[in-house]
């Protein structure tokens, strides 16, 4: 009797193992779910990165800020920073609702700034918009409009760093309206004009902000943050410490 005691209590102990791994793994990244519970979406609120109101520096080619990363282009549903020629490639994958996205930028993503000032690699972003289905609202969508439109402006590395510092504190909280997109855009010198501000309040490049939709879902990606250098999977921890996502970018000859 004792042993099956014993051996009950190693099985409890090992499923609560694993379920503490999964709850781990749920609470580190942002994914797409019909039942509308976030899907690991950041409910823990503690997990998620605090709130900021200031935007990266943008000014100034030498400054290593996201105006040395040079324009963006656009081909479906992928927009292009960096030389479309370079030799490798940073595909990344972000719903701008998602807090963990906003952790990547703020921690790995600032080791691309650099090799992709330098022409060593480029990086494609995906802007997905799942989180308006699980959370209600249409920030996700109206900031994928906006980061479009700042493409068109020349000035989408800028705004999207801007878009990410600005995001409210909690995720669950539909604040990316047409004129709190307007205000982030104040940060970033030149972005405001009529062109700009009329695409922003009109969702002037919805009907692309599907298409992006479109291709987050057809290449089968399941959660935000997802980053893929070279093809491969960035896992972990890494993707949140810049010093750390260097490394990984290092073992794929990006340096």
């Amino acid at each position: 009797m004792a042993v099956h005691k014993a051996g009950r209590k190693a099985v409890r102990v090992a499923t609560a193992v694993v379920a503490a791994a999964l709850i781990g793994v749920a609470a580190s990244a942002c994914g797409p779910d019909d039942n509308g519970d976030g899907g690991g979406a950041g409910k823990s609120s503690s997990s998620a990165p605090e709130s900021s109101s200031s935007a990266p520096d943008s000014k100034g080619p030498d400054s290593k800020g996201p105006a040395s990363m040079g324009p963006a282009s656009v081909k479906g549903g992928v927009i292009t920073v960096g030389d479309p020629k370079a030799k490798h490639t940073v595909k990344v994958y972000e719903d701008s609702r998602c807090p963990f996205c906003k952790k990547f930028e703020e921690g790995g993503a600032q080791a691309l700034v650099g090799p992709v000032a330098e022409g060593k690699v480029k990086v494609e972003y995906v802007i997905a918009s799942f989180l308006d289905k699980n959370l209600g609202g249409s920030g996700s969508v109206n900031a994928a409009n906006a980061l479009r439109a700042s493409v068109e402006a020349g000035k989408f590395p800028q705004y999207h760093a801007a878009v990410f510092a600005s995001q409210p504190e909690e995720e669950s909280h539909d604040a990316y309206t047409p004129a709190f997109l307007l205000k982030i855009a104040d940060k970033v010198d030149g972005l405001r004009s009529g062109t700009f501000d009329k695409a922003v309040t009109k969702g002037t490049y919805k009907k692309w902000v599907g298409e992006a939709m479109s291709t987050f879902t057809d290449d089968g990606v399941q959660a935000t943050p997802t980053v893929l250098i070279d093809g491969e999977k960035a896992e972990g921890e890494a993707l949140y410490d810049q010093g750390a996502f260097a490394k990984e970018l290092k073992k794929a000859g990006i340096s």
